[in-house]
């Protein structure tokens, strides 16, 4: 029997039939990344994102089946994760407008709605790319408003755009060469291939399976990490314990000022320094060097600055007073809380935040504590395996209590997340495009907290290119790729997004990717050792670093980052 139009139960069924099935298929999906590596998400934040839709669509209490799609756009922007996410979130948004105003769905009003979608989608893209979940969506499209030329019947038109998606999905590698030198589709448009099964299964009256208990691995776990949100706990620390009082920070225009006695060197610098007290960091370009240090003698800090040059910013914080402040305050909001409304608290909170919120998506102690030293004031937990939703993003910027935001992403994928959620956010907020975690302690050297907007985006993404990523994880099957034969279980050295290096010893695939990044114009190298790695290995790296050019300065931190072993930059 022929179906020719889609009510609120139809719509409701294809929609939560399509998260049922993106949920099932997320780890196929996955396994579809053209990198043979643990980061591959794109199953994981399709199935988020759908998730999400189909949520805002359950609750939507109209019986207007442009309203249900407006609901289900609404949750996809909310919910999207990664770039596959958003992509998603735009095809499904063009379709909420296709449908806008409609009570039900002809055959006509979906194949136009869906075939909207696909406009939208492919604007949404920056540079757009054939072989990719926009060539399935266009196709696809195409083949709804074929088929709408000669039939009225919803079953037979969803069933050919869902046939013409698969020979779309068929067509990627020989639109994109990295997916044929892999030998797989791509992951995306597999995901969309999905979506219209479900829709075609659901619409036919084909039994779907349910999940219900939906849960996105460590994508529902990302949390917000704020040092306000850490009191209770940080209330137990004896301020007496504190061994240095004053956490000092300074910015130094190198050569610039009137006391300058000294011409810069890195060395020189930071051994007087390292002398002076712990949790040093220093970090220069040509122009600029940013310090942090824990001291009890802040003024030796500063003086020692001005002999390199003029003091640009200085910040200086008594530690001690902090934690008895700390104390004090633990106490006292156990006796308040039943006095101060939510209002009240909620005041007093806003009055202790900044003008302006940087925030910035990463995971692992060190590295936190790492951004943090250098400015960012809000961390989002998360990066690869553990994408930000844009309502995990707005929430970061719509909470943080600033006039103004900054997002440093710091991962590729997130980019189009972050660009949606500043959007939407109430504030004013420029994303700073930081592919890396490198990338982002880059652009805080050029972070300016009495700029504007504008200028600090532009200033903070000026130098991101001079600086070399490199990461190295494993591999989790067997592949080539650009020549290289990768065996499952492989350590991999990915540099700027692009394999060089493939060993089964992690020491030698580290040093191997290194040695690949320097040339004549390094001189500075940053070794993050994560959960899997550690300092020794750490050290041999710089070893080899110092044989090849010992002038290069290597610094090495804890970063305790998931899934990366050693994250390693040459500036």
């Amino acid at each position: 029997m022929a179906v020719t139009q889609i009510t609120k139960l139809e719509f409701g069924k294809m929609v939560q039939a399509a998260a049922d099935k993106l949920n099932q298929q997320a780890e196929f999906i996955n396994s579809l990344n053209v990198f043979p590596v643990p980061d591959g998400d794109t199953g994981t934040n399709m199935a988020s994102s759908m998730a999400s839709g189909a949520k805002y669509e359950r609750e939507e209490s109209s019986d207007k089946v442009g309203d249900l799609s407006a609901a289900l756009a609404k949750g996809l922007l909310m919910g999207a994760r990664g770039n596959s996410g958003v992509i998603l979130s735009q095809i499904f948004r063009g379709f909420a407008k296709g449908a806008e105003g409609k009570d039900i769905l002809t055959a006509r009003d979906f194949v136009e709605a869906y075939a909207n979608g696909a406009k939208v989608a492919y604007k949404a893209v920056m540079k757009p790319t054939e072989g990719t979940i926009l060539t399935v969506v266009r196709e696809s499209a195409q083949a709804g408003l074929n088929k709408i030329k000669e039939t009225g019947d919803l079953l037979e038109i969803v069933n050919a755009i869902y046939e013409a998606s698969k020979v779309a999905l068929q067509k990627t590698p020989d639109l994109l060469p990295v997916l044929k030198e892999v030998g797989v589709v791509d992951s995306g448009g597999q995901g969309l291939v999905y979506v219209l099964e479900a829709f075609d299964e659901s619409l036919s009256g084909k039994e779907v399976a349910k999940s219900d208990d939906y849960k996105p691995a460590k994508a529902e776990v990302d949390e917000m990490v704020n040092a306000m949100d850490r009191q209770s706990v940080q209330g137990k620390l004896d301020p007496a314990d504190i061994k240095y009082t004053y956490c000092t920070q300074m910015l130094v225009r190198i050569g610039k000022g009137k006391q300058v006695t000294q011409k810069f060197d890195y060395d020189t610098f930071y051994n007087y320094l390292a002398d002076l007290g712990d949790s040093l960091l220093v970090l220069n370009d040509d122009s600029v060097v940013r310090v942090h240090v824990h001291t009890e003698h802040p003024g030796k800090v500063l003086s020692w600055g001005q002999q390199f040059g003029d003091l640009q910013t200085v910040e200086i914080h008594n530690m001690v007073w902090q934690q008895e402040e700390i104390m004090e305050h633990d106490e006292e909001s156990s006796e308040q809380a039943q006095e101060e409304s939510p209002i009240e608290r909620a005041k007093k909170e806003q009055q202790e935040t900044v003008d302006t919120a940087v925030i910035a998506v990463a995971s692992g102690d060190g590295i936190i504590k790492l951004l943090k030293s250098l400015g960012v004031t809000h961390i989002i937990s998360g990066g690869q395996t553990m994408n930000p939703s844009t309502q995990d993003i707005v929430d970061a910027i719509n909470n943080s209590g600033a006039k103004k935001a900054l997002v440093l992403p710091n991962n590729g994928n997130i980019f189009m997340t972050a660009e949606q959620a500043a959007e939407v956010a109430d504030i004013p907020t420029a994303v700073v495009h930081a592919k890396t975690i490198a990338q982002c302690m880059s652009a805080m050297l050029e972070y300016n907290q009495e700029a504007d907007l504008d200028t600090n985006k532009e200033n903070m993404e000026s130098n991101l290119d001079s600086v070399a990523s490199g990461e190295v994880t494993h591999a989790v099957r067997d592949t080539t790729i650009d020549g290289l034969e990768i065996h499952q279980n492989d350590y991999l050295g990915i540099v700027d997004g692009k394999i060089v290096e493939t060993d089964p010893d992690l020491k030698t695939a580290a040093i191997e990717m290194v040695k690949k990044m320097l040339d004549e114009d390094s001189e500075i190298v940053t070794i993050l050792y994560g959960e899997d790695g550690d300092e020794e290995t750490a050290q041999a790296i710089q070893e080899a670093v110092e044989d090849i050019d010992d002038e290069i300065d290597v610094q090495i931190y804890s970063g305790g980052q998931p899934v990366y072993p050693y994250l390693i930059s040459v500036e």
